[in-house]
């Protein structure tokens, strides 16, 4: 059986995805897993189309493919995003046609939800028969009971492919609307308060939607919005996954473009960030992908703390709830205030224009008053992996992050809160009596629990 394992890795075969994919080659020789480097090779892909076809011609003479890279931010390497965006571009979708198709990636268990239901959507919309998937910690392989059940997914996608099984669809096709906008009067035009405001969007000139949107919510401020087009920054290419940010946070691009810089000085010292930008696939453009990419030279560390944040996006956000938890995410890991994410799905340009004026609007007020939602799981949960990662594992390559955990009171455990904890087995022996439990559990438990907060509410603080 011929096996075509697609590589999203920038780093080639030097990446920890493909010694995944070596075992299974070691433990599997019947088999032929053939890897094409994609993600390292991206630019002679898309320059040269008769490099394009080689990878192309590979998948059409496969009896299944293997998607396998590693994760960053959330998704897939821009790199490998670009791929996918040829692939509907060129239109061969067609080869990709009811071929079988399962995922593998690598990670630190960081999100690599969103990344799997971004692929399996993918192979939906190509009309793949889609296996599954496997998330492997980069330090699995080394444990004996992870080899097997690694071993055991790969069984399964051979399986799979010999039996010849129907599989299910988990997505259904995106439907585009038809609307374009035109932009309508500014009802009342807002001042800034001194608030600095950057606009950063990819439009080209054929995305008239997403063009007028960015215009009307500039325009709807009397001045001092600055928009920036990605198109225009030069950005040599997507991150190299080479983690040498990790000691002090210098790229290896340093020099060498002109992303540092920007992000340093526009995107850094805005006040209010709005990004812009169109559905392309399942997610915005590979463009897109490359800022947040590159933006890793921060590592770990939220570098827009403070910030009010939104989108505005031209497309059907409301069929993709995955890209919307990911921009949400994104906002809250980065210790800013998301205030909306737009969309034009409402269809009408009236309404539209309302959304963007109270948008523009809410993002002032937000600002000076300084508002700061409260955060969900999407952070809390999401920083509890990255402080226990840079604790012990990561700790070594990620020197910036241990640093500034270590001076933020980032490695929060364990907990010092020596009263409740004492408490807390106090009330744990007296549990043990029958009687004191169901006096406890019954009848004190859901009074003593309100019982602080109804003193803040008395005094009216």
């Amino acid at each position: 059986m011929r096996i075509i394992v697609l590589n999203g890795s920038p780093k080639g075969d030097l990446s920890v995805t493909m010694q995944y994919i070596h075992y299974i080659q070691k433990r599997f020789p019947e088999h032929d897993l053939r890897i094409i480097n994609i993600a390292h090779s991206i630019k002679k892909i898309e320059k040269e189309d008769s490099v394009f076809m080689e990878v192309i011609d590979a998948v059409r003479s496969s009896d299944g493919v293997l998607w396998a890279f590693p994760l960053y931010y959330c998704l897939v390497p821009s790199q490998y995003k670009r791929f996918i965006e040829l692939i509907l571009e060129k239109k061969v979708e067609e080869v990709f046609k009811n071929r079988y198709a399962a995922v593998l990636t690598t990670s630190i268990h960081f999100f690599d939800h969103t990344a799997h239901n971004y692929m399996q959507a993918i192979c939906d919309d190509l009309d793949m028969r889609y296996v599954g998937s496997y998330s492997a910690e980069m330090h699995d392989l080394l444990k004996e009971e992870h080899r097997r059940r690694l071993l055991l997914f790969a069984e399964q996608f051979f399986g799979a492919i010999e039996n010849r099984i129907t599989t299910p669809k988990a997505y259904s096709p995106l439907v585009h609307g038809t609307f374009t906008y035109h932009a309508g009067p500014i009802q009342k035009s807002i001042q800034t308060g001194g608030k600095k405001i950057l606009v950063v969007t990819d439009h080209e000139d054929h995305q008239t939607t997403l063009v007028r949107m960015v215009e009307q919510f500039r325009d709807s401020f009397h001045s001092g919005v600055e928009v920036v087009n990605l198109n225009q920054v030069d950005i040599k290419g997507g991150c190299l996954g080479c983690l040498q940010c990790g000691y002090d946070n210098t790229c290896v691009y340093t020099g060498k473009d002109e992303f540092i810089e920007f992000f340093d000085e526009r995107v850094k010292k805005a006040d209010i960030l709005v990004f812009a930008g169109s559905i392309r696939d399942r997610y915005l453009s590979s463009r897109w992908k490359m800022f947040f990419d590159r933006s890793f030279y921060n590592t770990h560390i939220p570098s827009l703390s403070g910030k009010q944040m939104g989108f505005l996006v031209s497309g059907p956000l409301s069929q993709i709830p995955n890209l919307r938890q990911i921009m949400e995410a994104y906002a809250e890991l980065q210790q800013a205030n998301l205030v909306n994410i737009l969309t034009d799905e409402c269809g009408d340009a009236a309404t539209l224009n309302a959304l963007i004026q109270e948008f523009a609007a809410r993002l002032v007020w937000s600002a000076n008053k300084g508002y700061m939602k409260p955060r969900t799981f999407l952070e809390v949960g999401g920083r509890k992996v990255f402080r226990d990662e840079i604790w012990s594992s990561l700790r070594f390559p990620f020197q910036a992050d241990d640093r500034y955990y270590a001076k933020h009171g980032m490695y929060d455990f364990p907990h010092g809160h020596y009263k409740a904890r004492m408490t807390s087995r106090l009330l744990i022996l007296l549990t043990k009596i029958p009687a004191m439990r169901k006096e406890i559990y019954l009848k004190k438990l859901k009074t003593e629990m309100i019982k602080p907060l109804q003193k803040v509410v008395q005094d009216g603080k």
